[in-house]
């Protein structure tokens, strides 16, 4: 069994943004060499997520609005997370509803993704360098 680990760097422009990774981690495979397997990708820092869904600009428009309404940003004042002098207590709560990471299986040296799915970086707290580990392991 072989083991392939890199990581990728983001710094958004801006405090929140979602950018489809899927051709990234499918380079990083083909880089691999692994054929068959699972491919993990997470990303590394408590205000970011890693998430699989459909690449369409209305769907992402949607995630952008419904985590603002469960979760936003302004007052500072609603989150006690803040009182520590962070301004980023949203941003939390948005990757918990969003997600750490996922697991892709490697099924003939590709991703096996269902329709429509691709791999996304969420970023709720950006403006900064933020990794996103991408471990394939198989053979």
């Amino acid at each position: 069994m072989k083991s392939f680990t890199e990581r990728l760097i983001f710094n958004t422009r801006s405090r929140r943004e979602f950018i489809n990774i899927t051709g990234s981690v499918e380079d990083l495979l083909n880089k691999s060499g692994i054929m068959e397997g699972i491919c993990l990708v997470n990303a590394m820092h408590i205000t970011a997520s890693v998430f699989i869904n459909d690449d369409e600009q209305g769907l992402i428009s949607d995630f952008e609005r419904f985590l603002e309404e469960l979760a936003p940003h302004e007052p500072l004042s609603g989150y006690r997370h803040n009182l520590t002098g962070e301004d980023n207590g949203d941003a939390h709560i948005k990757r918990t509803i969003m997600g750490r990471e996922v697991v892709v299986a490697v099924t003939g040296g590709k991703l096996d993704f269902g329709p429509w799915e691709q791999i996304f970086y969420g970023e709720f707290d950006g403006r900064r360098p933020k990794k996103v580990l991408v471990k394939i392991i198989g053979e």
